[in-house]
């Protein structure tokens, strides 16, 4: 048989980006980057790294992270996400953090896409996922069987 040999240490992944419609470009607030992710911009757009910093990112919260726009699916999406070909339009260029994600052979988001197009029975089917981050307030309380932890957040999104 000649073909590729797939060896026990070669890493084997279960999803495919190419049949997802870029959640992980779209459904996180903000795509934080390096001085060396936008030494990586500036290369690749042959700007300087200061041109690469203004034009590219943006403050949020004391963080510099890629600039978003405006998504014909979610409500906002990566400035260098393609949005017909859901692919990334600086894959080379690319930040650390995307360049490492998802850092395992499965991608929770594919799976979801495809759990909910087998539910639904319907291959077209994009659900709409946003993640929000709220602050956690732990709380020890002593009752009967010991003390026990209690978590309680409230309505404030960052």
């Amino acid at each position: 048989m000649a073909g590729r040999v797939i060896k026990d240490d070669q890493p084997r992944v279960y999803f495919d980006c190419n049949k997802c419609p870029a959640f992980c470009c779209s459904i996180y607030e903000r795509v934080g980057v390096t001085k060396r992710d936008i030494n990586r911009l500036a290369k690749h757009f042959g700007v300087t790294p200061d041109e690469a910093r203004e034009r590219y990112t943006a403050d949020w919260e004391g963080e510099r992270v890629l600039k978003r726009v405006k998504d014909v699916i979610f409500e906002k999406t990566c400035a260098f996400l393609d949005q017909k070909t859901r692919g990334c339009t600086i894959y080379h260029a690319r930040p650390e953090v995307c360049r490492s994600y998802p850092n395992r052979s499965r991608c929770a988001y594919y799976d979801l896409l495809r759990f909910e197009r087998i539910q639904q029975g319907d291959e077209s089917v994009v659900p709409q996922v946003k993640i929000t981050f709220h602050d956690v307030e732990e709380e020890v309380v002593d009752n009967a069987d010991g003390p026990e932890r209690i978590y309680e957040w409230g309505e404030k999104e960052r």
